[in-house]
C-alpha cells in the first residue's frame, strides 16, 4: 500500500494538551510524512513551527451542539490561523430528532465559511446502521468533502460496517481505537482514506516492518 504515512493524521486533542504535546506531535508528523491534528488554539503557532506539515484541527470538538453561527466562525478563525483541514463534530441531537434540514444546514454553513477540506465527525459508535448512512449521505448533500467515523471522546470507535457504510456516501478518516497497522488496514480495506490516531508512529513503523 503506497504513501500510509500521508494517509495518517497524528493526533492529540485530550483537554490537558500542551504546547510541548503538540511540537511532539508536529516533529513526528514532519519525521514520518503524516499529517498533524492538534487543539485549535495552537494553530497559529503550529502552523509556524511546521509549516510543511498538513494541519488538521477540530471544530465544535467534541460534541457538536456549538451553535452553527458559531461553528462557522470557528472554521474560519481556524482557517485564517493556518489550518488545512478541519474535523468538524455534527450535531447528534438534530439527528437522532430526525431534523434532517437542521443537521445539513449546520453542515453546509461551516463548509461555506472556509475554502480548505471539511470532514464531518458523525460519532458512529452511539448510532445505529440506520443513523450512520442517514448521516453520511445528509453530510454529504451538504457539501462536506469527508466522513470521520468518532472524536475518540466516546465510547467505541471505528468499525468495519461503519466505515463502509460511510464510504458509500464520501472518503473516510476512520478514527477512534485505530492503534495498530493490522487495525489501519481494516480500515483501508474496508474503504477508509485516511486514519486518526493517536498512535500514528506506531502505525507508520508496523507498516514500514511489514512492507
Amino acid at each position: 500500500m503506497d504513501d500510509v504515512p500521508g494517509r495518517i493524521d497524528h493526533t492529540v486533542l485530550g483537554p490537558e494538551t500542551t504546547w510541548e504535546d503538540v511540537t511532539a506531535v508536529l516533529d513526528a508528523a514532519a519525521e514520518n510524512g503524516m499529517n498533524a491534528c492538534i487543539p485549535p488554539c495552537y494553530a497559529p503557532d503550529a502552523a509556524d513551527y511546521a509549516p510543511g506539515v498538513t494541519l488538521v484541527t477540530v471544530v465544535g470538538f467534541p460534541h457538536g451542539q456549538h451553535a452553527t453561527a458559531t461553528k462557522a466562525a470557528e472554521a474560519e478563525a481556524a482557517w485564517r490561523d493556518g489550518a488545512d483541514e478541519l474535523d468538524v463534530v455534527c450535531n447528534l441531537g438534530y439527528l437522532l430528532d430526525g431534523d434532517d434540514e437542521a443537521f445539513r444546514r449546520d453542515v453546509a454553513e461551516v463548509v461555506a465559511a472556509v475554502p480548505v477540506t471539511v470532514k464531518v465527525i458523525v460519532q458512529s459508535p452511539r448510532l445505529t446502521a440506520g443513523d450512520v448512512d442517514r448521516a453520511g449521505r445528509l453530510a454529504a448533500d451538504a457539501g462536506a468533502d469527508f466522513l470521520k467515523t468518532a472524536t475518540g471522546f466516546a465510547d467505541g470507535g471505528a468499525t468495519v460496517p461503519d466505515v463502509e457504510r460511510l464510504a458509500a456516501h464520501l472518503p473516510v478518516k476512520a478514527s477512534g481505537g485505530v492503534g495498530s497497522w493490522p487495525e489501519a488496514a481494516a480500515m483501508f480495506d474496508a474503504g477508509a482514506e485516511r486514519i486518526g490516531a493517536s498512535g500514528g508512529v506506531a502505525i507508520v513503523e508496523e507498516w514500514r516492518e511489514a512492507e
